[in-house]
């Protein structure tokens, strides 16, 4: 009965974020412009606005359901009993739902990741309305989804290890993966004492950088294992690859202190190189050296 409930409970959660789908995205129009009005207006802002709604609670229970549900297929407790024949499955779980349990697990991990990119979207369509003068008291104050996740994998690096796999929308994976960065840098810029010239840690060419630049780069590497940084750096590089892919490599995917796409393969080396200077016994991971691999085909390419 227990994995019975657990899939109604699944398919329930699937059906309702399946629904705030539905009526989230229409209102951006296809040239993704936005209205604040209608924005206010759908279920999704509704929801996450209700006081019956506890929503810092929620979604942290959202990151951790999603997070727990890409790690494995089957649970721990009911992976012998798959493996047994059908005839000495418990009568409390039948063929079928065993069957359908590691598809429904896999069908809730990409809804709850589509649930959080509306929330990213409707949290950054606020911030534009709030600077454009757009939003009223009625509107209320909620914080951005992107920081309680933050806060989440700075503080459990279990979560971290998660997270990053299964989040694949390199747009907001890179920024979280900025923002992460940003937590270790002491300011938004960092001068070196032999130059005048600004490092800016504002985009991913800004944090690599930083990371090649030996004095910022020591700071951080004593706040953050080497471990952690190897996957921060693979995924922003791989998310970054990824949007520009999407962009044809023509048009520059960050604000204009953002360099092509041969610097930051270029940087993205160094900075592993720095890594690998400041631990020499550190073993570099496979997501690491696949992203190593992947930008020193793109430079032999663009050469």
């Amino acid at each position: 009965m227990i994995i019975l409930q657990f899939l109604k409970n699944m398919l329930l959660l699937q059906y309702l974020i399946t629904v705030l789908e539905g009526d989230f995205w229409p209102r951006i129009s296809n040239q993704g412009n936005v209205e604040w009005t209608l924005l206010r207006e759908s279920l999704l802002n509704m929801l996450l606005g209700s006081r019956k709604t506890t929503y810092k609670g929620l979604m942290k229970d959202c990151l951790s359901i999603m997070c727990s549900l890409s790690q494995s297929t089957v649970f721990s407790g009911e992976k012998s009993c798959l493996e047994n024949s059908s005839m000495k499955l418990s009568h409390e779980i039948s063929i079928a739902t065993a069957i359908a349990l590691p598809e429904v697990k896999k069908s809730t991990c990409t809804l709850l990741r589509k649930f959080f990119v509306m929330i990213m979207e409707l949290d950054s369509s606020r911030r534009m309305a709030d600077q454009q003068g757009l939003t009223t008291r009625a509107d209320g104050v909620r914080t951005p989804v992107v920081e309680i996740i933050l806060d989440e994998l700075i503080y459990n690096n279990d979560i971290l290890f998660a997270f990053l796999p299964v989040f694949d929308e390199p747009k907001w994976k890179l920024e979280i993966i900025v923002l992460y960065f940003q937590k270790y840098i002491s300011k938004a810029s960092v001068q070196t004492r032999r130059s005048n010239s600004t490092i800016y840690a504002e985009n991913l060419d800004g944090v690599l950088n930083c990371l090649s630049n030996k004095n910022s780069a020591r700071s951080i590497f004593k706040k953050i294992r080497t471990e952690v940084i190897q996957l921060l750096l693979a995924h922003a590089f791989q998310a970054y690859v990824a949007q520009s892919y999407q962009q044809g490599f023509t048009n520059p995917i960050e604000d204009v202190r953002s360099s092509s796409i041969i610097d930051v393969c270029k940087n993205f080396i160094t900075a592993f190189t720095c890594l690998r200077q400041e631990d020499k016994h550190m073993e570099i991971l496979r997501i690491g050296k696949e992203a190593l691999f992947t930008a020193a085909t793109i430079l032999s390419t663009k050469s």
